[in-house]
């Protein structure tokens, strides 16, 4: 069952954040598509099966950002 959701991420301010997070997020099990997005503070994961926060938090942090949560 594929799952697209849309998390709030503080730090992005560029396209260098977007790139950094989308690579670091490309890499977790299952991904098929990441649309970080430095303006609005989100990152949208589209995976094959739900992804675990965790692993996403840590990608995240990889990068050099931080995963709030869920975007509303």
């Amino acid at each position: 069952m594929s799952s697209t959701v849309t998390y709030t991420v503080s730090g992005m301010s560029c396209g260098h954040c977007e790139k950094a997070i989308t690579a670091e997020v490309s890499d977790l099990p299952g991904v098929t598509e990441v649309a970080a997005d430095a303006a609005a503070g989100t990152v949208t994961v589209s995976s094959q099966a739900p992804l675990d926060e965790e692993a996403l938090r840590a990608a995240v942090d990889e990068a050099g950002y931080e995963l709030v949560g869920r975007a509303a």
